[in-house]
Protein backbone atom coordinates (compact mmCIF):
# COMPACT_ATOMS: atom_id res chain seq x y z
CA UNK A 1 0.00 0.00 0.00
CA UNK A 2 2.91 2.24 0.76
CA UNK A 3 3.87 2.14 -3.21
CA UNK A 4 0.61 3.30 -4.11
CA UNK A 5 0.63 5.90 -2.11
CA UNK A 6 4.22 6.94 -3.55
CA UNK A 7 2.77 7.09 -7.11
CA UNK A 8 -0.37 8.98 -6.25
CA UNK A 9 1.48 11.80 -4.69
CA UNK A 10 3.83 11.62 -7.83
CA UNK A 11 0.83 12.14 -10.02
CA UNK A 12 -0.92 14.41 -7.61
CA UNK A 13 2.25 16.88 -7.75
CA UNK A 14 2.42 16.79 -11.82
CA UNK A 15 -1.54 17.72 -11.69
CA UNK A 16 -0.68 20.58 -9.52
CA UNK A 17 1.84 22.09 -11.17
CA UNK A 18 0.29 21.25 -14.72
CA UNK A 19 -2.80 23.21 -13.20
CA UNK A 20 -1.02 26.27 -12.10
CA UNK A 21 0.73 26.28 -15.84
CA UNK A 22 -2.82 26.04 -17.22
CA UNK A 23 -3.89 29.07 -15.32
CA UNK A 24 -0.81 31.48 -15.76
CA UNK A 25 -1.41 30.72 -19.59
CA UNK A 26 -5.10 31.83 -19.92
CA UNK A 27 -6.33 35.16 -20.50
CA UNK A 28 -8.10 37.27 -18.13
CA UNK A 29 -11.61 37.54 -18.45
CA UNK A 30 -11.84 41.38 -18.49
CA UNK A 31 -12.62 42.19 -21.90
CA UNK A 32 -12.53 46.33 -20.98
CA UNK A 33 -14.63 49.01 -22.63
CA UNK A 34 -15.34 46.62 -25.78
CA UNK A 35 -17.84 44.55 -24.20
CA UNK A 36 -20.01 47.15 -23.49
CA UNK A 37 -19.81 48.08 -27.49
CA UNK A 38 -20.27 44.57 -28.39
CA UNK A 39 -17.27 44.07 -29.61
CA UNK A 40 -16.37 40.48 -28.35
CA UNK A 41 -19.16 38.87 -30.43
CA UNK A 42 -17.29 38.52 -33.77
CA UNK A 43 -16.26 35.38 -34.90
CA UNK A 44 -13.53 34.52 -32.75
CA UNK A 45 -16.31 35.25 -29.57
CA UNK A 46 -18.89 33.08 -30.70
CA UNK A 47 -16.18 30.26 -31.66
CA UNK A 48 -14.60 30.60 -28.37
CA UNK A 49 -15.06 26.88 -27.48
CA UNK A 50 -13.11 25.74 -30.38
CA UNK A 51 -10.14 27.90 -30.22
CA UNK A 52 -7.00 27.47 -27.91
CA UNK A 53 -8.47 29.31 -25.16
CA UNK A 54 -11.38 27.19 -25.06
CA UNK A 55 -9.48 24.13 -24.96
CA UNK A 56 -7.28 25.54 -22.14
CA UNK A 57 -10.31 26.48 -20.34
CA UNK A 58 -11.74 22.82 -20.60
CA UNK A 59 -8.53 20.85 -20.14
CA UNK A 60 -8.28 23.46 -16.52
CA UNK A 61 -11.69 21.88 -15.51
CA UNK A 62 -10.81 18.41 -15.83
CA UNK A 63 -7.33 18.60 -14.25
CA UNK A 64 -8.99 20.69 -11.63
CA UNK A 65 -11.11 17.70 -10.75
CA UNK A 66 -8.52 15.12 -10.70
CA UNK A 67 -6.65 17.36 -8.47
CA UNK A 68 -9.98 17.57 -6.03
CA UNK A 69 -10.13 13.52 -6.12
CA UNK A 70 -6.76 13.07 -6.02
CA UNK A 71 -6.45 15.05 -2.71
CA UNK A 72 -9.50 13.39 -1.40
CA UNK A 73 -8.23 10.15 -1.37
CA UNK A 74 -4.72 11.31 -0.23
CA UNK A 75 -6.48 12.34 2.64
CA UNK A 76 -8.48 9.49 3.51
CA UNK A 77 -7.21 7.51 6.08
CA UNK A 78 -7.15 3.95 4.69
CA UNK A 79 -2.98 4.47 3.24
Amino acid sequence: MEIVKIIITIVFIIICVALAALVLMQEGKSAGLGSIAGAAETYWGKNKGRSMEGMLIKLTTVISILFMVLALVLNLSFF
